[in-house]
């Protein structure tokens, strides 16, 4: 099961590569590749004792599978798009769960390691997209689509997938990195050195190149979860200032290569643009975050009882229902839910994403007190994924379900305690040594 899981992993950050450049013609059902793994896996857990009943689950797979007879009575009426639609809740939601199980904290730290060596290769290769034409094969769009896969971002330079068929997959992707760079800076000695430099470099070279704000806010999130980590465990304090200068360094030593000079060039238009067209930085976070939760609540009482069709909202559903990719419901994913399922459908659905949130942040800062921050920095990266994420695209889905896992997972401490305290000793002795010299130069 644990290597089912690494399967799944894999596929979620190598999915669109496959889908564009190696099987191109399959790219339809290779969108949903990882459903099957999270079926095994979730039907193996159950057989295995791993998953008891739990009510987040249990409300989920209900609310999908009504969605499915609500769609087809008197939504849309099309089976297939109500099925794709609740591959979401029954599927999908569940497998949350099982990796909290069969994982623990051991497995979760080699994830964030094998994430981070991915993450330079990525680094490499958004800004080998970055810098080359979307008519290149490197550009190339998932079923060989010849106008690329890029986005648009800014001064005549496109957000670049990386190895996902859009733009969101290197958001999301990097906001994981990101959790899991801060936590091995409180923690140096569960990583190589030089891998958590680069990894941190590649960090700071990928916010620019993705043309993102979405990432530099979730990077923000991270601070600010690393901060708070700091005030409740102030042993902390030293190890986040090591990083920071590092960051620093790496800065002085990037900012006048031409290679970052253009990217932030780009970065830069590219945020300050959008964020006066959409009024500022304030307004971008209330429209985006807020925004969405209330505009949805605002517009239920418009919408018919039971939604207009679980599935609707996806651009798969909208593909097979108008022949085209758009939203037909809302960009949002509140307005989207409550659009799809309705009113009491889609607040059961809302709520439970607010309940697993909330059960996740309650965890995992009691166990901040007591053993480490793995838990409560993995919360700073899914915790909004799992509140407003849209769901109804398979990478974003994939990590927020990944994400909460790996998340509840890290809560599960390994029997050998004593050797992680024995480590954590001596990661104490060489992180005060290394910053006093540091403080000291």
């Amino acid at each position: 099961m644990k290597a089912a899981i690494w399967l799944y992993f894999l596929l979620l950050i190598f999915e669109g590569a496959i889908r564009k450049w190696l099987l191109p013609s399959l790219s339809n059902p290779l969108l949903i590749i990882r459903d099957p793994i999270a079926i095994w896996i979730y039907i193996t857990a159950r057989q295995k004792g791993y998953l008891k009943f739990n009510v987040y689950s249990f409300l989920m797979i209900v609310a999908g599978l009504l969605g499915i007879f609500t769609a087809v009575t008197s939504g849309h009426g099309n089976f297939y798009v109500a099925l794709f639609g609740a591959r979401i809740y029954v599927l999908q939601f569940p497998l949350i769960f099982a990796v909290a199980k069969i994982f623990d904290w051991t497995d979760v730290v080699k994830m964030g390691i094998a994430l981070l060596w991915i993450s330079l290769f990525m680094t490499v290769l958004i800004g080998v997209q970055f810098y080359s034409p979307q008519s290149a094969f490197i550009n190339i769009g998932v079923g060989g689509d010849v106008t690329g896969a890029g986005f648009s971002g800014a001064l005549g330079y496109f957000r670049p997938p990386g190895t996902f068929s859009f733009t969101t997959g290197v958001t999301t992707f990097y906001g994981m990195v990101a959790a899991y760079i801060f936590y091995f800076w409180f923690h140096p000695a569960y990583i190589n050195r030089i891998l958590l430099i680069a990894a941190t470099a590649g960090l700071l070279i990928a916010i620019p190149f993705s043309i993102s704000r979405s990432l530099f806010f979730q990077v923000a999130i991270s601070i600010v979860f690393s901060v708070i980590a700091s005030w409740r465990k102030p042993k902390y304090i030293g190890r986040m200032l090591a990083g920071g200068l590092v960051v620093f360094f790496l800065y002085l030593l990037m900012r006048n290569q031409s290679f970052f000079a253009t990217s932030t060039e780009a970065f830069n238009a590219r945020f300050e643009g959008a964020n006066e067209a959409e009024g500022g930085v304030n307004a971008v976070i209330t429209d985006r975050f807020l925004g969405g939760m209330l505009g949805a609540i605002e517009n239920a009482p418009n919408m018919p009882f039971f939604g207009y069709g679980i599935g609707m909202g996806t651009n798969v559903g909208s593909n097979l229902l108008t022949g085209q990719s758009a939203f037909l419901i809302s960009e949002q994913e509140w307005g989207r839910i409550i659009g799809e399922m309705g009113l009491l459908l889609g607040f059961v659905i809302i709520l439970v994403r607010i309940a697993v949130v909330i059960k996740l942040a309650r965890d995992s800062i009691r166990h901040l007190r007591t053993t480490d921050s793995l838990a409560w920095m993995m919360v700073g990266f899914c915790a909004v994924n799992v509140l407003q994420a849209q769901w109804g695209q398979p990478t974003s889905l994939g990590f927020s379900v990944l994400g909460a896992g790996l998340s509840f997972a890290a809560l599960n401490m390994p029997e050998e305690d004593d050797d992680i305290e024995e480590e954590n000793d001596a990661e104490e002795e060489i992180t005060d040594e290394v910053f006093s010299e540091a403080a000291d130069s």
